[in-house]
């Protein structure tokens, strides 16, 4: 009898242990090997905003593509924290090693030190198993206080091989490469002289009574990346 009833009890127990839900495995875009600091570290801080993400792919779960029109929620698979999150925290930490600088997002800095605001708009995330990683964003610099912004598309295309891992570090690999273009961007806005004050060259501009003072527009710069297309706003 006892024996009976320890083989009815283990074969429930086993029965059980089938029908239980796998183990969820949960993936993030922060990690790696950290890279040393520039020797030239940037002079200025940085203020990424949170990052917009397509509305398919707010979620925890790992969204991939089955087709141009179709895609899969995966439930066992997901992210540790919303895209978003992952794809702003992996920015960050990228930023901060390619430039030596500080990401002061919601953090009391020196009113002495230059700010570089940073917003990225992620317009396609698309994961495709054992194809590619894609990820297509709309991004801007703006230096606080000036009205010059420099605006940029990346899209940044890594191939991948079979299993879910392999798509994740595709998309950290492409996270490094729009890193790679709003860092040069920053630099490249950087570089620009100054806004022209009280007593620096201006461009006359004929008005209704006359000549008018207006300060000469900053030049035009090109976006890092062959991929981007860019405008330099001086309003």
């Amino acid at each position: 009898m006892k024996f009976g009833a320890l083989m009815l009890t283990l074969g429930a127990a086993g029965m059980l242990a089938a029908c239980a839900s796998p183990t969820s495995r949960f993936y993030t875009l922060g990690g790696g090997e950290a890279r040393p600091v520039p020797s030239a570290p940037a002079s200025f801080y940085f203020e990424l905003a949170p990052v917009d993400m397509p509305q398919q792919v707010t979620r925890n779960q790992l969204v991939v593509q089955t087709s141009p029109a179709q895609v899969q929620v995966l439930e066992e698979n997901r992210w540790a924290s919303l895209p978003a999150d992952e794809v702003r925290r992996a920015l960050s930490a990228d930023l901060t090693q390619q430039l030596g600088a500080i990401d002061v997002y919601n953090t009391p800095r020196p009113e002495s030190v230059p700010v570089y605001r940073v917003k990225v708009n992620v317009q396609r995330f698309e994961s495709w198993p054992g194809s590619q990683a894609l990820i297509d964003a709309v991004w801007s610099v703006r230096a606080a206080g000036s009205s010059n912004v420099l605006t940029c598309r990346t899209v940044a295309q890594e191939r991948v091989g079979s299993g879910y891992d392999a798509l994740v570090e595709g998309h950290r690999k492409a996270v490094d490469e729009l890193a790679s273009a709003i860092s040069a961007g920053m630099r490249s806005l950087a570089s620009l002289p100054p806004p022209a004050t009280a007593g620096t060259a201006t461009a006359p501009v004929k008005g209704k009574t006359g000549a008018i003072a207006k300060p000469a527009a900053a030049p035009r710069l090109p976006c890092p990346s062959a991929s981007a297309s860019a405008t330099v706003s001086t309003q």
